[in-house]
């Protein structure tokens, strides 16, 4: 993938842009990620930091995930959609929400986390790598 890539929120209100690739991509199926975005799982991008610049305001939910560590997602505060998440077991990088990319196609994934926890209508598949819960080394 070349470098660089923008998204944002539905009405416009928050814009990213990021000029580096991808870390890692992958659908978790978490229950918060599951009520977050009202489907079976979310898709995250994880991304540099120092590689992300926003624009606008996002208005931010913490919650304790299973790790005990606090997960904060970012939404916009006028349309309510998701942007992007941080989490303090992986200080420097943002998880982007596949959802907030202007260019769907730069989403790539490559793993399913907490795949036990996935629903009998969202089942992991496509050939990708599942863990029970998150990879040891990235919670």
């Amino acid at each position: 993938m070349a470098n660089g890539f923008s998204g944002g929120c539905l009405c416009g209100a928050v814009r990213y842009s990021c000029d580096g690739d991808p870390i890692m991509a992958g659908h978790c199926h978490c229950e918060d990620c599951r009520r977050s975005s009202g489907s079976g799982h979310s898709s995250h991008l994880a991304v540099p930091e120092g590689a992300v610049t926003m624009a606008g305001a996002t208005t931010g939910y913490s919650r304790a995930a299973d790790s005990g560590n606090l997960v904060t997602r970012h939404f916009c505060p006028t349309c309510g959609a998701a942007v992007y998440s941080t989490n303090p077991a992986m200080a420097g990088l943002v998880f982007l929400r596949a959802s907030s990319l202007d260019d769907l196609e730069v989403f790539k994934p490559q793993m399913h986390v907490f795949a036990g926890r996935a629903a009998s209508w969202d089942q992991p598949g496509g050939g990708l790598p599942s863990f029970e819960k998150m990879p040891p080394g990235m919670n």
